[in-house]
């Protein structure tokens, strides 16, 4: 199934040299296949060249043919030590240079050579709303999420099955990440269990079995392996006091289940919310790198439980329902944010079908709300 993705690395990568990050499967080699073809292309995953790249990484000078202008090295962390080889050619030949890897840990760990500006990064995501087009299908997200190999898997469920297991062995034990594999485990289910909330590092601690400092490195290796992200407090709320603690999002609703050991999960429960919510995270990160809009996202929660979701750049507030049906009581949250007066437009999202006003609140069916996001038109 061929999926045009939104964002054009082609036109990025004319314009200078790139870092592309993304979670294993995303697409990253699809998406080059697809717009940079015709380009020199250096995959390390193949193991021999892996393996002669690491004793002499030299080689790579040798290789590129004379004249060329573009170079594509897929799993550059596999040999960080081309990096400097990637320098010299990027300053003596004017090559522009895109990157691409699963994991920015290895290369930051190591102290090499980040191109010192002379790259740009960025990120590829799942597939989103706007990708998917009519083959959209919110409860098939909520559940299985939108890896492309996995949203179009006739055996979704055990696909996702294997991927967890696959980023266990190759990121995590392959990479040497961490000693203590059976305790990151214990881990990684209680961090989905707690998806979406306020990140409390004792209590996680205390269910995974491990000490609250080992908590806190194991959520950088997530970030730093891509596959969550923080989501700040805003804390500019002047007539509330603010909670200040960040909140955690794995970066697909599939992988959440599959690490909580659900099979199914319906649009009316609880959990549902989370993953809602997770999707609607999600959309908007992705938004927000292929636009390259630079906007920062935060969430608002007070000590008297007024709680937002999604803030924007301190200017729109989103609040997420997994509900069909949304009234008064469900706006609290967002009247509470707009008295702090900072913010000049709230939202909420919800899954029904039609737009509702309340007084300067507008509730928008999901879809509504998506299309309009994704023409820039929010």
């Amino acid at each position: 199934m061929k999926i045009e993705r939104n964002l054009d690395i082609k036109t990025a990568l004319e314009k200078k040299s790139l870092f592309l990050f993304g979670p294993r499967q995303t697409g990253k080699t699809t998406l080059i296949k697809n717009q940079l073809s015709q380009y020199f292309f250096i995959q390390l995953l193949d193991a021999t060249l892996q393996r002669r790249f690491i004793e002499d990484p030299s080689l790579l000078l040798r290789m590129i043919p004379e004249k060329t202008k573009y170079v594509i090295i897929d799993e550059i962390q596999k040999v960080p030590a081309l990096l400097d080889i990637v320098h010299l050619l990027i300053e003596e030949k004017k090559i522009h240079f895109l990157l691409t890897g699963s994991s920015a840990r290895k290369l930051k760990k190591s102290g090499v050579n980040l191109l010192g500006g002379r790259a740009r990064t960025k990120r590829l995501y799942p597939l989103t709303y706007n990708e998917l087009k009519h083959h959209f299908d919110l409860e098939k997200i909520i559940n299985f999420g939108s890896l492309p190999s996995i949203y179009f898997s006739d055996e979704p469920f055990e696909d996702l099955k294997s991927y967890v297991s696959e980023y266990l062995i190759q990121e995590i034990a392959a990479e040497g990440i961490t000693r203590n594999l059976p305790a990151f485990s214990r881990f990684l289910t209680v961090a989905a269990l707690s998806n979406g909330q306020i990140i409390n590092y004792t209590q996680i601690g205390s269910d995974a079995g491990v000490k609250r400092g080992t908590v806190q490195n194991y959520y950088e290796i997530l970030e730093d392996t891509l596959i969550g992200t923080r989501l700040p407090a805003w804390r500019k709320s002047k007539t509330r006091k603010n909670i200040e603690a960040d909140k955690f999002y794995l970066f697909d609703p599939g992988v959440v289940n599959a690490l909580c050991e659900r099979k199914y999960v319906s649009l009316k429960t609880t959990d549902a919310g989370f993953l809602f919510e997770t999707f609607i995270l999600n959309e908007l990160k992705a938004w927000n790198e292929y636009n390259n809009k630079g906007v920062t996202l935060s969430y608002w929660k007070s000590t008297s439980n007024f709680e937002v979701d999604f803030i924007i750049d301190d200017y729109f507030a989103i609040e997420v329902k997994a509900k069909n049906n949304v009234n008064e009581r469900d706006m609290k949250g967002l009247r509470a944010i707009l008295e702090e007066k900072s913010i000049k437009k709230a939202v909420c999202i919800y899954l029904g079908d039609e737009t509702l006003v309340f007084d300067e609140i507008i509730a928008y069916p999901y879809k509504i709300f998506l299309d309009h996001l994704w023409s820039n038109n929010i």
